[in-house]
């Protein structure tokens, strides 16, 4: 019978994915945003990463900070934030984070460099029509 260690395995993902979300609050509270994002696109949530370029936005010299950080994401991090950021422009609420997000990574990244990215012809395509 292993239904008892599957259940504990179960409650150490829960537990640790608790730990997670406690962590990347606290992240965000002390305005530690490089970090945050880096959690947030661990834990592959899109809205969550969205509120923390959004938080970064808000902060004086706002697209400074945002470049900063992006340019510091390893490449599968930004690969990840380019998915989400497609998503993201369809809404004209994130359009202009999106936006954001997407020049840094244009003016940050090499053509070539961009073209290695994972996805990258299926979201030039899906950013055009809403850019």
């Amino acid at each position: 019978d292993v239904t008892e260690i599957e259940e504990k395995e179960a409650q150490a993902k829960e537990e640790e994915q608790i730990l997670k979300e406690q962590e990347l609050s606290n992240l965000l509270h002390e305005k530690r945003y490089l970090k945050a994002l880096g959690l947030a696109i661990s834990l592959d949530r899109p809205h969550t990463v969205l509120m923390v370029v959004k938080a970064i936005l808000k902060e004086t010299d706002g697209r400074k900070h945002l470049e900063e950080n992006i340019v510091r994401l390893r490449k599968d991090q930004k690969e990840a934030v380019l998915a989400f950021l497609v998503t993201w422009n369809t809404n004209s609420r994130n359009c202009h984070e999106a936006q954001a997000v997407f020049e840094t990574l244009l003016k940050h990244e090499a053509p070539d460099s961009l073209l290695q990215y994972a996805g990258i012809k299926s979201a030039v395509e899906s950013l055009l029509p809403y850019t």
